[in-house]
C-alpha cells in the first residue's frame, strides 16, 4: 500500500502536529500506511507536549512534488557494459528502444550507448581484432563445445580459405591468433602448435580426440559452433564488449530524487528520446524514457487543520489529496475528484478527530489522548476562547482522564512553555504562529505569539516593528500584524508595520493607533483578528 503523509499547515503549532500524529495512529488502526510528518520546526510550547507524553517529533517533510521516483520508469533497462555487443543491439531491437544505459559490475553507470552507435559500428568498423570475454565468444557463436583456458579473449581473426600447404607456409599464426576453420586438421594441429589464442570449429565440424587433448596439453581454446564462416566473421567483432564501441560521452542523467518539473524542462531542450535515472551513489536504477513521463504514482497527502494553499506544503497540487480535516473556514484548494472533507466549527481540529476515532470505534491509547488534549488546551486557550464549544469542553474532560492528567494543571504547565521568548530573534517571535490570508489578489499576514506578561515586550517593540517593515517590504503585504496575546487575562496587544497602519486604524476604528495598542477581550485569530482585517482588506 502506498504511504500516506499526514501534515499540519506550515509554521506549524502545537494543534496541527499532535492532530497529524492523532490521525496517522488512527489511519493506521483502519488500515492505511500512513506517517504524520511537519513542514517547519516545531515551537516549544509543541516540544513541551511531545516530551510529556513520550511521543518523537515527526519528520520534515519539504514538498510533495512529483519526483522521478514516483514515475514508471524501467528499471529493468540497463546492461553490464562487458555484455557482447550483439546482445544489447537484440535487446533494443526487441522492446523497441533506441538506447540503453551500461553499468559495471557493482551496478555503477558508466554510460549510454544507442542504436545508432551499434549500427556504425557494425557498419563501419573493418577491424577483425577482437577483445573480449571468452564467455561473451560462446554465448554469441551459440557454442555446442568449448575448451577454456582463458576468461579474456583477444587477438585478430584468421579464416583458412587457401589451401592447407598455403596457408600453413604463409599466414603466421602466434597468441594473438584467432583461427576460424573446418575439419582440416592440418591447419588445426598447425595452430595449437604455434599455441594461438582460439581456434573457432565452424559447423559443428568433427575435430579428432588427439587434436583435442594436444590442445588441451597446448592451453588452446577451442570454441565449435554450428555458424558458418561467413557468420562467425560477422558475428566475432559483435562478441566485443559494448563498451568496446565509440559512444558520445555526453550523456543527460538524472537523480531518481529530482523532480518531473525539472526533467520536464531540460527534457525540452535536449530533445533526448531516453535518460538514464542514478541515485545518490551513482547506481544506475535503469532508464525514463519520455513517452513514459507521464505514468505518475503521485503521493498522496491529509491535510489536517488548514485547507488553504499557501499555508500548506509545496508541490500540493502535484500530490493526491485524499482528505482534508479542518476547523477553519473554506479556503482556496481545489481537488480534481472528490474527497472526504470533514470541517466543523469547533476550537481544534483535534476535537474532530476524536469524533473520528468514535465513529471507527478504535480505542484512544494514553500518549496520543495526551496530544489531542494538548491540542485542543493550545488553540483554545485552555477553553477560554471564544472559538471554544461545548463540544471541546465534554471531549477535553474526556481525553484528559484518558492521559491521566489534571486538565486546568497540564494545560497551565503547556501554555506557560511555549511563552519564553529568550534567546529568540524578531523574526522567530514573529513567525511563531504566522498565516498569510488573500483576498482577491490582495494579502495580508497575521502573527500571534502568547505571553503572560506583556511587559517583556515593550522593551523590543521598536525592534519588531522595524523587522515587520522588512518583512512587509520583501512580500509586500497589504497588511502584516503581530498580536501578543495575553492567555491569563484574555487580551491582546497589536504590533504593525507602517504600511499597516491606515487598514488598521479603519479595521478597529480607532485614530492615530499606535505600536502596542491594547485590545481587550481579543484572543482568537479565527473569530476576533482575521474577520475584522479581512473586512477591511476587502474593501482597500
Amino acid at each position: 500500500m502506498d504511504k500516506v503523509y499526514i501534515f499540519g499547515h506550515k509554521n506549524p503549532d502545537t494543534d496541527s502536529v499532535c492532530g497529524s500524529i492523532a490521525l496517522s495512529y488512527l489511519k493506521n488502526k483502519l488500515g492505511y500506511n500512513s506517517e504524520p510528518r511537519i513542514l517547519g520546526s516545531i515551537n516549544p510550547e509543541t516540544s513541551f507536549a511531545l516530551k510529556k507524553f513520550k511521543v518523537n517529533v515527526p519528520l520534515y517533510l519539504n514538498d510533495v512534488k512529483v519526483q522521478i521516483k514516483n514515475i514508471n520508469y524501467r528499471q529493468d533497462y540497463i546492461m553490464n557494459e562487458n555484455k557482447p555487443i550483439i546482445e544489447a543491439f537484440s535487446f533494443m531491437n526487441e522492446n523497441s528502444i533506441t538506447g540503453l544505459p551500461l553499468v559495471d559490475d557493482e551496478g555503477k553507470f558508466k554510460g549510454y550507448v544507442s542504436l545508432k552507435e551499434i549500427a556504425n559500428d557494425m557498419i563501419y568498423n573493418e577491424s577483425l581484432r577482437v577483445e573480449t570475454s571468452f564467455d561473451n565468444l560462446a554465448s554469441t557463436l551459440e557454442a555446442s563445445e568449448t575448451i577454456k583456458f582463458d576468461d579474456e579473449i583477444t587477438g585478430f581473426a584468421h579464416a583458412a580459405t587457401f589451401d592447407d600447404a598455403t596457408f600453413i607456409k604463409n599466414i603466421p599464426l602466434d597468441n594473438e591468433s584467432i583461427l576460424i576453420v573446418g575439419d582440416r586438421n592440418s591447419i588445426i594441429r598447425y595452430a595449437i602448435e604455434s599455441k594461438v589464442k582460439l581456434i573457432i570449429i565452424v559447423k559443428n565440424r568433427h575435430i579428432p580426440d588427439n587434436l583435442k587433448e594436444f590442445a588441451k596439453e597446448n592451453k588452446v581454446n577451442i570454441i565449435i559452433t554450428p555458424k558458418s564462416s561467413f557468420k562467425i566473421a560477422r558475428l566475432l567483432c559483435l562478441s566485443n564488449p559494448i563498451k568496446s564501441i565509440q559512444r558520445d560521452s555526453k550523456t543527460i542523467t538524472f537523480n531518481v530524487n529530482d523532480y518531473l518539473s525539472d526533467f520536464n524542462e531540460i527534457t525540452s531542450k535536449y530533445k533526448h528520446t531516453n535518460y538514464p535515472i542514478i541515485n545518490n551513489q551513482n547506481i544506475c536504477l535503469g532508464m525514463l524514457r519520455t513517452i513514459d513521463a507521464h505514468e505518475i504514482n503521485k503521493k498522496k497527502v491529509i491535510l489536517v487543520d488548514h485547507n488553504m494553499l499557501d499555508q500548506s506544503v509545496d508541490g500540493l497540487y502535484e500530490s493526491e489529496i485524499l482528505e482534508i480535516i479542518d476547523h477553519h473556514n473554506i479556503g482556496d484548494i481545489n481537488t480534481n475528484l472528490p474527497i472526504n472533507f470533514r470541517n466543523m466549527a469547533v476550537g481544534s481540529v483535534n476535537t474532530i478527530i476524536y469524533h473520528l476515532y468514535q465513529e471507527n470505534h478504535i480505542d484512544i491509547p494514553s500518549n496520543i489522548a495526551g496530544l489531542m488534549l494538548s491540542g485542543i488546551i493550545s488553540d483554545t486557550l485552555l477553553l477560554k476562547s471564544p472559538t471554544t464549544t461545548d463540544i471541546d469542553r465534554k471531549v477535553a474532560e474526556y481525553l484528559a482522564n484518558i492521559a491521566k492528567v489534571d486538565l486546568e494543571k497540564y494545560g497551565l504547565e503547556l501554555l506557560e512553555s511555549g511563552v519564553d521568548i529568550t534567546g529568540l530573534t524578531d523574526e522567530q517571535i514573529i513567525y511563531k504562529d504566522f498565516k498569510t490570508y488573500k483576498v482577491d489578489e490582495k494579502v495580508m499576514a497575521v502573527g500571534q505569539v502568547f505571553t503572560t506578561n506583556f511587559d517583556i515586550f515593550k522593551d523590543r517593540i521598536d525592534s519588531i516593528v522595524k523587522e515587520l517593515n522588512k518583512i512587509d517590504e520583501v512580500y509586500n503585504y497589504r497588511i502584516i500584524t503581530l498580536y501578543v496575546t495575553n492567555f491569563l487575562t484574555n487580551d491582546s496587544y497589536l504590533l504593525f508595520s507602517d504600511n499597516s497602519k491606515k487598514s488598521l486604524e479603519l479595521a478597529y476604528g480607532v485614530e492615530n493607533i499606535s505600536e502596542g495598542h491594547f485590545l481587550p477581550g481579543v484572543v482568537s485569530r479565527k473569530k476576533q483578528m482575521i474577520p475584522v482585517l479581512m473586512d477591511v482588506l476587502e474593501h482597500l
